[in-house]
């Protein structure tokens, strides 16, 4: 018999194409996460499910299936907070994500949003937008350049990474960074800073690129913003939650950093009306890997993990 695969959010056609060689597809139609009852269900009646940012498979979706049919989450991403990991393993249902396939995508979006809070882009097509803006003046909006300055990077993995290679290459930026573990080749040259205060007080522009989760939520809090320096530039492309949203837009409103560049966001898709009505903020709808290459890369991955699964050999991506 076919397995039965239920695909949280319709993917990419080549995605989708390689899924109907050895699945029986459902595409849920709604383009919104699916609720906790939705995941219960997935659970009971699927033999696998594609999920992705902000689907509820929660620990009580888990407890509320004795034996679930799933016997696979195949997350379509490389994050998976949103995914009760160790309820799944207690269930015998098996997680994995995308982790490689984010990397170039999210890394463009970074640097993206490191131009625009130091530029202050944002700020100037609104400007202009308004219809109100009078022309060139030799001291309007000027921010910050980035070239041979400080970027501190928090979390040196992947994306961490591939960052750093496009700020050293392309902008002959100092690269320092602050990671959990010893990292023996960054692959630029640059230095691992000890602590997460002293690297957001050496740097010009902190990029948050850390894994989200319990561990690392509101690990950017008021502490480590206030050591910031007050010309200095945030962005986050990890979680939103990462960072401490309140405690972000104080120091933005109070002039204790300078801007800031965000891709996510702590309740997302809420994005708080304060937040909103900052100049001093580019905000971006999570496009970090709004590509068609990386969006049909991550689905292949899906479909590796998928494929090793019902053939019962060792997954590429186990989380």
């Amino acid at each position: 018999m076919t397995p039965k695969l239920l695909v949280s959010r319709r993917l990419p056609e080549a995605v989708m194409a390689a899924l109907a060689l050895r699945f029986a597809v459902t595409v849920r139609p709604a383009t919104a996460p699916m609720s906790e009852a939705e995941a219960i269900a997935a659970l009971a009646d699927f033999d696998a499910v594609v999920p992705t940012l902000g689907d509820g498979f929660t620990a009580a979706a888990f407890a509320a299936v004795q034996r679930p049919r799933c016997r696979i989450l195949a997350n379509f991403g490389a994050g998976f907070n949103h995914l009760a990991v160790e309820a799944a393993r207690a269930a015998g249902v098996a997680v994995t994500n995308t982790p490689g396939a984010v990397t170039e995508a999210t890394a463009d979006i970074a640097l993206l949003l490191i131009l625009m809070a130091t530029r202050r882009a944002s700020e100037g097509e609104a400007w202009v937008r308004s219809g109100t803006w009078p022309g060139w003046e030799p001291m309007q909006l000027l921010g910050l350049q980035i070239g041979g300055k400080t970027l501190g990077i928090v979390g040196m993995g992947n994306i961490g990474r591939a960052v750093a290679r496009r700020a050293h290459h392309g902008f002959a930026m100092r690269v320092a960074f602050f990671n959990r573990s010893r990292v023996p080749d960054p692959g630029v040259p640059s230095e691992q800073v000890d602590s997460l205060p002293a690297l957001m007080a050496a740097s010009d522009v902190v990029v948050v690129a850390v894994p989200g989760g319990p561990a690392t939520r509101h690990l950017i809090d008021a502490a480590a913003l206030a050591a910031m320096r007050p010309h200095a530039c945030l962005v986050n492309v990890a979680r939103g939650d990462v960072v401490d949203e309140a405690a972000l837009i104080d120091a933005l409103e109070g002039g204790r950093i300078a801007g800031a560049g965000l891709d996510v966001y702590e309740r997302e898709p809420e994005v708080p009306e304060r937040l909103r009505r900052l100049r001093n903020v580019s905000l971006l709808p999570h496009l970090g890997t709004a590509t068609l290459e990386a969006r049909t890369a991550m689905g292949m991955v899906c479909v590796a993990n998928l494929v090793a699964h019902l053939e019962g050999r060792p997954l590429p991506n186990p989380v």
